[in-house]
């Protein structure tokens, strides 16, 4: 280990930076925000740190660095591009015996800037001991996108309350108390924002630790935490989604969701696969069972979903049974697949040319007498059929009746997001017969619109008039309605 990782207290602090450019003004922003007294010494101020004079928060001597001025400071900072004045600061920081860092020069520094992750009171630092700064910063972008945003309040909220809990418990049980309020339902309301809930979590869990054994571990209901899984490219995921599915105590996953996503949850977490199959209409009661069988057990369920939980995804009917039973839950949306298979076919489902609208359907709705296929079958409208291909000759029958043209462009998109997707276009009239010839499988969106036809590289005119001359003399959508 090359240096000692520490972190040094700088309130009212005297700090003294050498240099007025760009890199000392990130330095002197470091300073401050630690509560140091800064002086910045230089001949010259970039910009941001002329501000940072006019606002008096920090002091300015105009003119070169002498090693008197390092009378008093506590540390120096050198963020010069002249490495003779950079080398005098730390010979005379060295002699006084002054923590002294020379930017970009370990040789010259007894101590060094980390990356630093901010979340305050919680703070990380990486560092690469001066040997590569710039995968150093990468580390810290990897792991502050693990960290949630609120993180510090969490901290600060469980530090207003240690005294609370060390009159109301004992040694033994304050440990397992504590575990439960920062992985379970408090943390989860407070990081989402909910102040007012993590109180009220919290108070519960506090009285029901009176009452109970804390040293066992034992905990009141459980939470559940509604999970959009997205297309499948676990790349696709949410950040919020990735925090709970690494807190989670129990996954019930659909059967779209595949193993690399699951491989982010928590490698102890309890995985039970609750996938539907077709004219299955047992399961959802199974999962039902499931969600209040294990929060009633004090667990932590994600409940994990392709795509977004509210688009097809049955996630309406899952909180109803949960406010009724007065669960706990959150939901994190993710990325639907309608948007998720537009993007990988690089089909846009508006465009000012093509389509001012677009209408998300799901294939099981063909024999619905409510759905307006009239306004479906629009020329500058898109639509897009989930789970559709069983029904695909059928919503085709129901759209050309309803006035769409033969010629009018469709795309299936066969495992958006994912390895071995294939994009298949065709008209209207024959879109059925490609998908049968081509064997596509589930899962599958079918995307019906001028939209369907667009191709990036096609030039400014092609775009124009993007369908046959027949298709572009339709009429326009008002004359359908």
């Amino acid at each position: 280990m090359d240096y000692l990782p520490v972190f040094l207290r700088l309130d009212a602090q005297p700090a003294l930076i050498v240099g007025g450019g760009r890199v000392a003004a990130r330095k002197v922003a470091w300073l401050l925000r630690a509560g140091a007294r800064v002086t910045v010494v230089a001949p010259e101020l970039h910009a941001e740190l002329t501000a940072c004079i006019n606002r008096t928060e920090c002091v300015y001597l105009q003119r070169s660095f002498e090693p008197r001025q390092l009378a008093g400071m506590s540390l120096v900072v050198a963020a010069t591009d002249d490495r003779a004045v950079n080398a005098a600061v730390s010979d005379a920081a060295r002699k006084r015996n002054i923590p002294v860092n020379v930017v970009d020069s370990p040789d010259l520094s007894t101590f060094i800037f980390p990356a630093i992750i901010d979340r305050s009171p919680i703070l990380v630092a990486v560092s690469s001991a001066g040997a590569s700064p710039v995968l150093a910063r990468r580390v810290r972008e990897q792991i502050e996108a693990l960290l949630p945003a609120r993180l510090g309040r969490l901290a600060r909220f469980t530090g207003e309350r240690r005294r609370d809990v060390q009159k109301a418990l004992g040694l033994l049980a304050r440990r397992a108390f504590w575990e439960r309020i920062v992985t379970g339902v408090t943390a989860t309301r407070l990081l989402a924002g909910d102040d007012a809930g993590a109180d009220s979590a919290f108070a519960n869990e506090l009285r029901t630790s009176q009452l109970t054994s804390c040293a066992t571990g034992a905990s009141g209901t459980g939470e559940v935490y509604l999970i959009g899984a997205g297309p499948g490219d676990p790349d696709l995921l949410t950040l919020r989604a990735l925090q709970l599915l690494q807190q989670a105590d129990v996954i019930l996953y659909d059967r779209l969701v595949p193993e690399a996503i699951l491989e982010r949850a928590r490698r102890d977490a309890e995985r039970i696969a609750v996938g539907k199959e077709v004219g299955d209409h047992t399961q959802q009661q199974r999962i039902h069972e499931l969600l209040l069988q294990f929060a009633a057990a004090g667990k932590r369920i994600a409940r994990l979903k392709g795509g977004d939980p509210f688009v097809f995804g049955r996630g309406g009917e899952e909180i109803e049974l949960l406010a009724t039973h007065n669960i706990p839950y959150i939901v994190v949306p993710g990325i639907t697949a309608a948007l998720a298979a537009a993007a990988a076919a690089e089909i846009p489902l508006t465009h000012r040319r093509l389509a001012h609208s677009v209408t998300f359907v799901t294939g099981h709705a063909v024999e619905d007498t409510y759905l307006d296929w009239r306004s479906l079958a629009v020329p500058r409208h898109t639509v897009v059929f989930y789970m559709g291909l069983t029904q695909l000759p059928a919503i085709v029958a129901k759209l050309r009746a309803a006035g769409a043209r033969a010629d009018h462009p469709a795309a299936i998109i066969e495992r958006a997001a994912l390895p071995g997707q294939r994009v298949l276009r065709a008209d209207l009239q024959h879109i059925a017969a490609v998908a049968a010839g081509e064997q596509v499988a589930a899962p599958a969106l079918l995307i019906v619109g001028a939209v369907a036809a667009f191709a990036a590289a096609d030039s400014l005119a092609t775009l124009a008039a993007p369908l046959s001359p027949a298709a572009a003399n339709s009429p326009p959508a008002d004359a359908l309605a």
